[in-house]
């Protein structure tokens, strides 16, 4: 108790409790540009937590990265520009939300979700944390693969259309993910001699590209769909989620559950979590034709995921100094910098720091609820701007988003030709979520694949030799042949007719 108290006193200072939140508005500016990641907001804090002490040094980071995850997913929903991976899992439902006139109602769950989320997460983070990082290190290759094929196979399925054109726009990901050096065999692939193409092809400037170069593009071309902004509804927000709530809980359970347990998996992080919530919520609705469409039910599971999984990644960097994610990859590298060194015995020997961060992750959390209410108030009035002033905006951050990933040109040639690529797929009905993911996810799944091979001398059986990978398998493939049985029995039922 006297380590609680402690903890309490560390953290409930006036000097403390104002970084706390100026990091939370620092957070949630760069989160809502497209292109400023909260990897990158992370990464920014780094040098101005040189001169903090270690509780305010590591409040700052929690608290941006906490305001950035849930700030995404404002130009996701007012202007179809994704500010994380993980909000183009759902994007296309938040934006038709917003073209029917509520805004609100998608923001809304975000913010609340992301907070319920995030508390979650939290609480497992303070009860669970031994126990979830001794099954998180029991993950090898052959289990990160399967978990790459199972979040890769949600993004067809969950496809608005046929799984045909969200396989189509998976394999444009795929492939431009095999460009560049980043392969387990480093050779030049795909690079025609180009320096920069031997980087690769980063996913930022190529989301930029495909949401909202597209966007741009779509809105010159079809000038009379793009004149007319809709009317948004002046309900209280949280009033709206309240009822949400009471709709969805096992939703927002289910998302919490899910997001912080793939949080703790090693390298996971919230891309991953959020698709494979957001195809659960689809696999397990009553309305699945409604996603896509403007259904709230998969913002409110993916919502709780995405900050449940920021939580969940901080039970293996704690526990054993293992990053679950790139940003607690920065965070470990803070973390020793101020003598806090991760690892089972950081729980021993400064448990009143540890208790610390929880209080941190908790008041992050809370503090998300009226910034973001402020912050969807003033988003709201984007929609208010004509479209030829819009537009041109839009096109302005996009570049400044796109150049700042490597101050590289190249950068915004790399937006601009996945900006006519997106417009061209979305024209012919081919949905741009799944080529995001495949681009995510490609070097992580030609890396476990090889790894995996190489381990195992060739066989193919070692995927199923491990209990984890073995139930992943199983449980993916059944994916891949359920919807097979209806047509494999609808044809045995007409040929015995």
């Amino acid at each position: 108790m006297s380590t609680v108290i402690e903890a309490v006193s560390l953290v409930f200072q006036p000097y403390v409790l104002g970084i706390i939140f100026c990091s939370a508005v620092f957070g949630m500016f760069v989160g809502a540009i497209p292109g400023l990641t909260a990897t990158m907001a992370t990464a920014l804090l780094v040098p101005v937590t040189f001169f903090m002490d270690p509780v305010p040094a590591i409040a700052t980071i929690v608290t941006a990265t906490a305001m950035a995850i849930f700030a995404g997913d404002i130009p996701g929903t007012l202007l179809r520009m994704p500010g994380t991976p993980a909000s183009a899992a759902y994007v296309q439902d938040a934006y038709a939300l917003t073209r029917k006139g509520k805004p609100e109602l998608a923001l809304g769950a975000f913010l609340v979700f992301s907070s319920l989320g995030g508390i979650f997460g939290t609480l497992v983070l303070i009860t669970m944390s031994p126990m979830l990082a001794e099954v998180a290190l029991k993950f090898s290759s052959f289990e990160y693969f399967w978990l790459v094929v199972l979040g890769l196979s949600c993004a067809v399925f969950i496809s608005p259309g046929s799984s045909a054109r969200g396989l189509i726009a998976l394999f444009i990901g795929l492939f431009a993910a095999t460009i560049g050096l980043d392969n387990p065999a480093g050779v030049p692939r795909y690079t025609f001699g180009s320096v920069e193409m031997m980087a690769g092809v980063q996913f930022i400037p190529a989301m930029i590209g495909l949401f909202a170069v597209s966007e741009v593009i779509r809105g010159f071309i079809h000038r009379r769909e793009a004149e007319a902004p809709p009317k948004t509804s002046s309900r209280g927000i949280f009033r709206q989620q309240f009822n949400n709530l009471k709709k969805y809980p096992v939703q927002a359970l289910r998302g919490g559950v899910l997001g912080t347990a793939i949080g703790a998996l090693p390298g996971a992080g919230a891309d991953i979590a959020a698709w494979i919530s957001y195809a659960v919520s689809k696999k397990f609705s009553k309305t699945p034709e409604k996603f896509g469409a403007g259904h709230v039910e998969g913002l409110v599971e993916a919502g709780a995921s995405n900050n449940g999984a920021m939580s969940g990644a901080w039970i293996p960097a704690l526990v054993f100094g293992i990053p679950g994610d790139s940003i607690t990859a920065i965070v470990i590298g803070v973390l020793y910098i101020k003598g806090l060194n991760p690892g089972p015995m950081i729980f021993v020997t400064q448990p009143e720091m540890i208790y610390a961060v929880f209080i941190v992750f908790l008041l992050a959390n809370l503090m998300m609820l009226p910034l973001g209410w402020v912050a969807i108030k003033g988003a709201r009035h984007v929609l208010s701007i004509p479209t030829k002033i819009l537009m041109p905006i839009i096109l302005m951050f996009c570049i400044v988003g796109s150049f700042a990933i490597n101050n590289s040109v190249f950068g915004i040639g790399v937006m601009l030709v996945f900006g006519i690529v997106g417009f061209l797929m979305e024209e012919n009905d081919i949905p741009i979520a799944p080529a995001i993911l495949g681009l995510v996810l490609g070097p992580m799944l030609e890396q476990n694949f090889v790894t995996s091979m190489i381990k195992s001398d060739g066989s193919f059986a070692a995927f199923f030799e491990r209990p984890i990978a073995a139930g992943l398998g199983i449980f993916t493939i059944a994916i891949w042949l359920i919807p097979l049985v209806p047509l494999v029995w609808r044809r045995r039922r007409i040929s015995a007719s």
